[in-house]
Formats: C-alpha cells, sequence, structure tokens
C-alpha cells in the first residue's frame, strides 16, 4: 500500500491483529521491506509496520541530499496518517539510526528500541566513505556496488550456503533507486548523536553481528553504555545483516525482548 505523508509518497505494509501493540521496523540502507521477511513469523501476534524508506522501494526517491531528521519526519508522519500513536520500533543499519534520531525528537511515540547492527556516529575519517559511495553511484550506477555491499552484509560461508537468499538481497541493492542511495547517504554521513544518547530512557535492544565490518561491536558498545538499561546480544557467525545471516538467533533476541515490554 502507498500514502503520502511529509510530502512524499511512502509504500508500506500492515500486517497482524488489529488491536495487538504495533512494531514499526525500518530497514537498512540499499534495501526495502523484504529483509523484514524472516522475522515476519516471530511476530505473529504484533500488529507490524513495514515501509520502504525514503528514496527505496516504492517509496519516491526525490534528488538531493536527505537528513536523519527528515527521515525520522518520514517516520513520523506516517504514523500519524495510519493513526498509531506508540510503537515498538525495530531498526537495522540506516534503520538504527533513524530511530536514534526519531526516539531523542520525539520518545513517547515509542514503547521500546530495537537498534541492530548500527553506529550513533560516522566520524571525519568516515565520512569520506560514504561520498565516495554516492559518486560511484552516480557515476556507474547501483551494480558496481553490489558485489561490495554484499562481502560486507554475508559471509562467505553464508553466500556459498544459501545463494538463493544472497541473490534476493543483491536484487535490493541493484534495484535502489540512485538518487534515494545517494540521499540517504548523505543523511548517514552526517550521523552523529553519541553525545546525546544518554537523553534516551526507552527500553532498548542492541543486536549485532559478531563479524559486522561496518557497524562492529565496539559501536554498539558505545549505544549500550550510554543509554541507561541498554542490553546488547553479539550474535555469532554473522555480518551486518544478522537478522538474514543468523535467523534464528536474531528473532529469539527481539521476540524475547518485545515480549518483556
Amino acid at each position: 500500500m502507498k500514502i503520502t505523508a511529509n510530502g512524499i509518497g511512502i509504500r508500506y505494509e500492515l500486517e497482524g491483529p488489529a488491536d495487538a501493540p504495533v512494531v514499526v521496523m525500518s530497514h537498512s540502507l540499499a534495501a526495502n521491506v523484504a529483509m523484514w521477511d524472516d522475522q515476519m513469523p516471530v511476530l505473529s501476534g504484533y500488529r507490524v509496520l513495514r515501509y520502504d524508506t525514503r528514496g527505496h522501494g516504492g517509496t519516491d526517491a526525490p534528488e538531493g541530499d536527505y537528513s536523519l531528521d527528515e527521515l525520522a519526519g518520514d517516520l513520523f508522519a506516517l504514523l500519524d496518517a495510519l493513526d498509531i500513536g506508540r510503537a515498538h520500533y525495530v531498526g537495522l543499519s540506516m534503520g538504527g539510526m533513524i530511530g536514534q534520531t526519531a526516539a531523542l525528537a520525539d520518545p513517547g511515540r515509542f514503547l521500546s528500541l530495537s537498534l541492530c547492527d548500527t553506529s550513533s556516529r560516522v566520524p571525519g575519517e568516515g565520512q569520506a566513505l560514504w561520498t565516495e559511495r554516492m559518486n560511484a553511484a552516480r557515476s556507474q550506477g547501483m551494480e558496481a556496488l553490489v558485489e561490495s555491499t554484499i562481502e560486507r552484509w554475508f559471509s562467505g560461508a553464508f553466500q556459498a550456503a544459501e545463494p538463493e537468499r544472497v541473490e534476493r538481497v543483491r536484487e535490493m541493492i541493484r534495484t535502489t533507486p540512485v538518487a534515494g542511495y545517494c540521499g540517504c547517504c548523505a543523511a548517514i554521513r552526517g550521523l552523529d548523536l553519541t553525545d546525546r544518547l544518554g537523553e534516551i530512557s526507552l527500553p532498548t535492544l542492541l543486536i549485532v553481528g559478531e563479524d559486522d565490518p561496518g557497524t562492529p561491536v565496539a559501536a554498539h558498545e558505545v549505544i549500550r553504555d550510554r543509554i541507561e538499561g541498554a542490553r546488547l546480544v553479539v550474535i555469532g557467525d554473522a555480518l551486518h545483516f544478522s537478522n538474514v545471516e543468523q535467523t534464528a538467533a536474531f528473532n529469539e533476541a527481539l521476540a524475547g525482548f518485545l515480549a518483556k515490554h
């Protein structure tokens, strides 16, 4: 389904009992709602809202740089348009960055935060990397970024064992609009929330693949140490897409946390 919110058309999927607590799920850069397919079976008791972030999937992809505040504004506008007051929030990578931004802007909208394979700051030396990726997408198209992205997201063993699942993720990457990818790269490049995380008092779960190269365990330890009561789960034998590579362990951690809150 698609709805207009915050000035753009946002594609979303809303499933589950109408009177159940809402879980909203926000995907990574260069992905879409399908990246959460493996989590849906353990969330059958919830009202689950998945949506394509600005610039991704079936959501509009305006030209120009985006900001994390703008992406959080999209989330709030979508919740308002669907008459959703409060929700559990689950975000991976960029989705986790949006979640932190939104929780700092309006914590009353959330019942809990699950921040997965993410970070709270892009250091100065890391900002050039995002500019390089933007330039590559604009000059060569998304296909040029597919294999390097897959190498960061999945171990070689998983790629060999689950080629069909990995191919579905490749397709998500290559079909991401260049304008949307670059707009969101600009948002990520400006990430700098670490010093404000102490303002968050929501129940918070952190999940990260043990071998995540881009948003490593150490980045999650930083977040854990700044949000009072936050819990960190490190999943073995997983890189960046821990929800896909180690679905069972990820689902156990997420479902257990949500059941408590």
